[in-house]
């Protein structure tokens, strides 16, 4: 395929992005069926941390940054660079530079399936990233790849435009035709949390409220009283 930038996406609404924010990475990925999440090997480099809002991807080749460089240009205010690589080396592929660049266009933050550098200089910046690994290994500016094209980061495939939502559990994408759906559903599931809390306060027991006493019997999960109870089981099923 050429390799191309596109410098205008459609993106989410405000409005949306704002709903969004009052949720979490786990509530809107079981929300949404377990669909979305980024694989475990993405972390965050800050705790305690929420970014929210539209991707521009940025598809390399691994150890080159030189489309990074061209995606800062149609970044705007709010957005959440993508990053996603081709092939297997780990190099650094942002660093501080790119970062303050990044900062100077608005960006949220940066998701990354390859490495980063100056992780220090970077905390200190404030700036929300999620990467694979950290390694000092330089790149190369040599080759060129695509700005928002679709593409796949860490296992979830991501179309540009499409709503990008990062804290402490990780990395959920919401396609942008399921931006209604699955706020719906996040909504909903946490007003049935809610509601679960409520009976977790009245000292109800989760075995009852998700009738799951009926699966220990299936399960053959048997109750003893006490611990000599036990014994004697044990015993009686070696005799």
């Amino acid at each position: 395929m050429r390799k191309y930038v596109l410098k205008n996406i459609t993106r989410p609404s405000q409005q949306i992005i704002d709903e969004f924010k009052k949720l979490d990475v786990s509530t809107v990925y079981e929300a949404q069926g377990k669909q979305g999440l980024m694989n475990k090997e993405l972390s965050p480099i800050l705790n305690n941390t929420q970014i929210v809002g539209p991707a521009v991807t940025a598809t390399c080749y691994a150890g080159d940054n030189l489309m990074i460089h061209a995606a800062i240009e149609v970044c705007k205010p709010g957005d959440i660079l993508v990053i996603t690589t081709i092939g297997e080396n780990i190099a650094g592929m942002i660093g501080e530079l790119i970062v303050r660049a990044l900062i100077e266009r608005g960006v949220q933050g940066v998701i990354i399936d390859s490495a980063i550098r100056d992780v220090a200089r970077i905390k200190e910046l404030g700036f929300p990233v999620w990467t694979k690994a950290v390694h000092s290994a330089g790149t190369g500016k040599t080759r060129g790849g695509w700005v928002n094209a679709s593409t796949v980061c860490a296992d979830t495939s991501v179309n540009p435009g499409d709503l990008v939502m990062a804290d402490d559990d990780g990395v959920v994408v919401v396609k942008q035709k399921d931006l209604d759906f699955a706020l719906e559903s996040s909504i909903r599931r946490l007003q049935k949390e809610e509601r679960t809390k409520e009976k977790i306060t009245r000292g109800e027991l989760s075995l009852d409220f998700y009738n799951l006493r009926p699966t220990l019997e299936k399960e053959n999960v048997v109750y003893y009283e006490t611990e000599d109870d036990l014994m004697k089981a044990r015993n009686n099923q070696l005799a």
